[in-house]
């Protein structure tokens, strides 16, 4: 039970997450401010000068005042949107208004009102359109990379002038594994062999001495 209702929890986070950000995404642009959508007085130059000072990206409302049957609304391509005509249009003509269009790709777009002569007049409109914000772009490729971690070097272990001068132990020949002499093994002393053999013949008289008697 826990668990379906940590789901439920995250999966509308989630979902909240991402209204909040497309809502936050989306600009509302008043065409012409207050002028709203019209045969500007100083000709083209005015609503060049508005968009110059805007900001334009994917998922922007565009809203066109004016009033319905006196102004139109179409979408041209640039080759129209010179000559100020409605050859190749883009979508249908909007004719009631005000009207909202959302903006759903990024690249140069083109708007012109084709009643009579009022595109000549400067009622025509030309926007850049970025896909995303300016804050929202990924990194550049051209970030440098942060320096290396400096290494340091251990100082020189210092030699002590008794190590210096201590002289070099000659190697000494290694004791020889053999005592001097044969190999034999060494004689017992004098006095106890002569003593072996005085208790031999004594014994050996002995014995001579009983067998004469018994």
């Amino acid at each position: 039970m826990e668990r379906s209702t940590s789901k439920v929890l995250v999966t509308f986070g989630f979902i909240m997450a991402v209204c909040m950000h497309y809502v936050a995404a989306q600009t509302v642009h008043v065409v012409g401010d207050a002028s709203g959508w019209t045969v500007p007085q100083n000709g083209a130059a005015f609503y060049q000068t508005w968009a110059a000072n805007k900001k334009f990206v994917v998922g922007d409302i565009l809203t066109f005042n004016f009033r319905t049957n006196a102004h139109d609304v179409l979408q041209v391509p640039k080759e129209s949107y010179d000559k100020c005509s409605s050859d190749n249009p883009i979508g249908q003509t909007i004719t009631t208004g005000p009207t909202n269009i959302t903006i759903d790709s990024s690249g140069n777009l083109f708007f012109i009102c084709s009643v009579g002569d009022h595109c000549q007049g400067g009622q025509k409109l030309s926007i850049a359109v970025s896909a995303s914000p300016p804050g929202a772009s990924p990194p550049s490729g051209n970030t440098p990379a942060p320096p290396p971690p400096a290494t340091t070097t251990a100082p020189p272990t210092a030699t002590s002038p008794t190590d210096a001068c201590a002289p070099t132990p000659s190697s000494s020949p290694s004791p020889s594994s053999s005592t001097p002499g044969d190999g034999s093994s060494v004689p017992p002393p004098p006095g106890s062999s002569s003593s072996a053999i005085l208790a031999g013949v004594s014994l050996s008289f002995i014995s001579i001495v009983m067998g004469f008697f018994f």
